[in-house]
């Protein structure tokens, strides 16, 4: 499968469901539904390989280590460079290039700025490393506890302290809606830094604006899975993205990667055949964009 627009190879993130377990029997139900990319966990250097022998492309890899390094212990920030580096010369050996990660503190108690510098004493570390091997960041904008790189701030903060191009962006939309971030501007102004891109989306719930609004938590409800209070994740097509949109911005910046459904949708996680229809319909979506 691929996208209309650009031609991107479109396939999936590895998820956690037990069906998924087996990836030799995963890559098999994924070649012959037409998908054509898988991104794997951190297991990628014992079975990357498989993927490649079952000619998928390999989206992307889980960085090893990523709490580590933004850790106050010195000696833990240094356990994690040379860990992580030594993941991405394993991972190097069969083509993987692009390592996912969420800039996750190990406490995100900490200011956020005493993390900032942790982070890039860090990453400027790895930096080096990643260049030598081909391979880049893509850091997804999950504004999880302590998150940083979530917004145009701080990821504009990231480039501007280390300027290597190995450090990249993860470009989920999904994340960007529910933070009411323009996720079309964003791409304007971070395109070229774009190293992979999730296919999932969002959905606004118009209603629970007014029951909730946006500053005070509920008293008694609470959000449903992969959802907020006045938001939830969807497959792309059940949300507000613009993907056509995206798809011709990317394409005119040369963007030369692929699109990977990540399913975190609470309609399609009952059972593995809801998954795997979930997965389908959003790529299938896709290829209309």
């Amino acid at each position: 499968m691929r996208t209309r627009t650009g031609g991107y190879p479109i396939g999936f993130r590895r998820g956690g469901g037990e069906w998924q377990a087996d990836l030799g029997e995963l890559v098999k139900w994924a070649a012959a539904n037409d998908l054509e990319v898988i991104d794997l966990r951190k297991d990628a250097p014992d079975v990357g390989q498989i993927a490649i022998d079952a000619g998928l492309r390999i989206g992307s890899v889980d960085l090893m280590d990523n709490k580590g390094m933004i850790s106050a212990d010195k000696g833990k920030r240094a356990e994690a460079v040379a860990a992580n580096a030594e993941y991405v010369k394993q991972c190097a050996k069969f083509g993987a290039v692009n390592h996912f990660l969420v800039m996750l503190p190990d406490d995100p108690a900490l200011p956020r700025a005493e993390n900032f510098r942790y982070m890039v004493e860090s990453f400027g570390e790895l930096a080096p490393v990643l260049e030598q091997h081909n391979a880049r960041l893509a850091i997804e904008g999950w504004p999880g506890p302590g998150a940083l790189c979530c917004t145009p701030e701080g990821y504009r903060a990231l480039f501007r302290e280390i300027p290597s191009p190995a450090m990249g962006i993860n470009y989920d939309p999904s994340h960007l809606i529910r933070m009411d971030i323009d996720y079309l501007r964003f791409l304007e102004e971070f395109v070229d830094r774009v190293y992979h891109v999730h296919g999932k989306d969002t959905q606004n719930l118009e209603e629970a604006y007014y029951e909730f609004g946006r500053e005070q938590p509920p008293t008694f409800a609470k959000p449903e899975p992969y959802s907020g209070m006045t938001w939830r994740y969807t497959i792309p097509g059940h949300g507000v993205a613009r993907w056509v949109e995206i798809f011709r911005m990317l394409e005119a910046n040369s963007y030369g990667g692929c699109v990977s459904i990540e399913l975190e949708d609470r309609n399609f996680h009952r059972d593995p055949e809801a998954e795997r229809e979930g997965i389908l319909q959003g790529a299938r979506f896709l290829t209309g964009c």
